[in-house]
C-alpha cells in the first residue's frame, strides 16, 4: 500500500496551529518568542536550545532530531500554484490543519530573490507561528530542488564514550534493522573543571579554521568520511551510503547534516562527554562552510552558525551569482559547481540552467537558522566566493531576522587582505561577540554587520533583487 504523499510531507513538517497552543513540531518557546507557550495534546514543549522550544510528540519531554525531513524525490511532490497574496489570509493548511509542504511548486518564476515572507500559495506570512509554516515550507523545497533527502533519526542509535586527558572520543553506531555503520569523533576539551551544565561545543567540519576562545570545547567532524567530496565520482560514498544505499538522493552536505545530527542525539544520552548540548556551534570554510551552513539551516539544536568563506551554495545564492558572471565577474555558478563535486543532489542539475523556477535562493537557506545565532564570514579578495551574491543572500536573510525581531542575532563580516580560509585578527571581536553570547550566555552586544563592498566592478542593486517590504510578525 502506498503512502499518501501529502501525508507523509505533513508527518515530516507537522502543522500550524491558528489556536492559542502550538501544534505538533510548532515553537513553543525561545529567546525573542512571544507566540504560543503550549502545546496541544499528545506532545510536550521540549527545550531544544536557548533560542527554540518546540512541541514534540509524547507526554514528556524527548529528545529531538532531524525534525525538518521530507519524503525521497522518488515520491510524486504535491504542488501549490503560488497566487497573488491577500491581506486577509491565514497559513495555508490542509483539511486536517497542517502545513503544506510539497516539494517543488511547478509553474514559479521569479528573477529576483524570491519573497521569504509569501506561503506557497502567494498568502503573507503575518505572525511568528506563521513562519513556522513558512520554515518548513523553505526546508522541504530546498531538499526537493538540490539538496535531496535528509533521513530523519535512524531506529538503532547507540553510542559510548572514552575520555583521555582533554581528549574525548565520541564511538557512534547506526542502523535501520540491516546493515550498521560506525564512525566516532575526537572532542577537545578546555583545560579545567567542566561548568555544571557541561561545557559549549563547536563542531568543526574538518577541524575548522576559525580561532575558539577559552571555555569552548571542540568536535573534529571528520565529513568528508562520512560522505565523499573529491569529485562528481564521489557521488554516493561515504559512512552515510553504507546505510542509505548509493543511489540515495542526499546530497554530500546533507548527508554531512545527518551526521551532525547524530553526533548531537548521542550527546544529549552521554552526559560523561560533559557537554552543553543547549549551547552548539558549528563551523566550516570554503566547501565546509557550504556544509556548516546546511547543518545550522536544517538542525534546530544548533544555537550558533558559523559559516566562514562559503561562497556560491553556501551564503552566495545561484540568481545573483550568474549575474556576476554576466558583468564579467569569474565566479562559481550553480552549472559550474553541479559539474565539480556532489555538494548537491542530482536532481538539482535539471534546474541549473533555469534559475528562475527556484521558488527560494540561498537567503531562504540563510533564513532557516532563524531566530537562532548566525554570523558569516566573507572575503572580497576571491572573486570565485560571488561577493555581490554574499552580501545580497545575507541582506535577504536579514530582513527574516528583522521581522523576527531578532536583528542582532545574524551577523555579516565582508573583508579582504587574507588568504582563503586565513583568519585575520580584525574579525575575532565579531567572532568572539557571537560565541559569547550564544554558546557562553553572556550579555553582550552582537551588532556586527560590515562590507568593503569591493565587487570587482559589479554594482549591488538592492531594489533589483529584493523587491519586498520587510514585515514585523506578531
Amino acid at each position: 500500500m502506498k503512502t499518501n504523499p501529502v501525508l507523509q510531507l505533513w508527518l515530516a513538517f507537522g502543522s500550524l496551529s491558528v489556536l492559542a497552543q502550538s501544534s505538533e513540531w510548532g515553537q513553543c518557546g525561545g529567546i525573542g518568542w512571544s507566540g504560543a507557550q503550549t502545546c496541544v495534546s499528545g506532545t510536550t514543549c521540549t527545550t531544544i536550545n536557548s533560542y527554540y522550544s518546540q512541541c514534540l510528540p509524547g507526554s514528556n519531554p524527548v529528545s529531538s532530531s532531524s525534525i525538518t525531513t521530507v519524503p525521497p524525490s522518488s515520491v510524486p511532490p504535491t504542488s501549490v500554484t503560488p497566487t497573488s497574496p491577500t491581506t486577509t489570509a491565514t497559513a495555508p493548511t490542509s483539511p486536517t490543519g497542517a502545513c503544506s509542504t510539497p516539494l517543488t511548486l511547478p509553474g514559479f518564476n521569479n528573477a529576483a530573490l524570491p519573497n521569504p515572507f509569501l506561503f506557497n500559495d502567494g498568502t503573507p506570512v503575518q505572525t511568528k507561528e506563521d513562519w513556522t509554516c513558512r520554515r518548513a515550507q523553505i526546508a522541504a523545497l530546498i531538499q526537493g530542488y538540490e539538496a535531496g533527502f535528509l533521513p530523519p533519526k535512524p531506529s538503532t542509535l547507540t553510542g559510548s564514550f572514552s575520555e583521555s586527558g582533554n581528549t574525548g572520543t565520541l564511538a557512534i553506531t547506526a542502523s535501520n534493522g540491516g546493515p550498521s555503520i560506525s564512525f566516532s569523533s575526537t572532542i577537545t576539551y578546555p583545560s579545567g573543571t567542566a561548568p555544571a551544565d557541561g561545557w559549549p561545543l563547536i563542531i568543526a567540519y574538518e577541524g575548522g579554521s576559525i580561532p575558539i576562545p577559552a571555555g569552548i570545547a571542540v568536535l573534529n567532524y571528520a565529513n568528508s568520511d562520512m560522505a565523499q567530496q573529491d569529485t562528481t565520482a564521489s557521488r554516493g560514498l561515504g559512512t552515510f551510503y553504507n546505510l542509505y544505499g548509493s543511489s540515495a538522493n542526499a546530497s554530500a552536505m546533507t548527508a554531512w547534516v545527518w551526521g551532525v545530527s547524530r553526533i548531537i542525539d548521542i550527546l544529549e544520552e552521554t552526559p560523561t562527554a560533559k557537554i552543553n548540548t543547549q549551547r552548539i556551534g558549528v563551523t566550516g570554510c570554503s566547501r565546509d562552510g557550504k556544509g556548516a551552513l546546511m547543518a545550522g539551516a536544517f538542525e534546530p539544536r544548533i544555537a550558533l552558525t558559523i559559516p566562514q568563506e562559503s561562497g556560491s551554495g553556501g551564503d552566495a545564492g545561484w540568481r545573483i551569482s550568474l549575474y556576476e558572471q554576466n558583468q564579467g565577474s569569474v565566479v562559481q555558478t550553480a552549472t559550474e559547481i553541479v559539474t565539480e563535486n556532489v555538494w548537491f543532489s542530482p536532481s538539482f542539475n535539471n534546474y541549473v540552467n533555469n534559475l528562475n523556477v527556484l521558488p527560494y535562493d540561498h537567503h531562504s537557506l540563510l533564513a532557516l537558522v532563524a531566530p537562532r545565532g548566525l554570523i558569516a564570514f566573507e572575503n572580497t579578495d576571491y572573486v570565485w566566493l560571488s561577493p555581490v551574491s554574499a552580501f545580497g543572500c545575507e541582506t535577504g536573510a536579514r530582513t527574516v531576522y528583522q521581522a523576527l525581531g531578532v536583528l542582532e542575532n545574524h551577523g555579516f563580516e565582508q573583508v579582504g587582505g587574507h588568504a582563503h580560509c586565513a583568519w585575520p585578527s580584525s574579525l575575532t571581536p565579531a567572532l568572539d561577540a557571537f560565541i559569547n553570547k550564544f554558546l557562553l550566555g553572556q550579555n553582550v552586544s552582537t551588532d556586527e554587520w560590515s562590507s568593503n563592498m569591493v565587487f570587482n566592478g559589479v554594482t549591488w542593486n538592492q531594489a533589483q533583487w529584493i523587491n519586498w517590504e520587510t514585515p514585523t510578525l506578531t
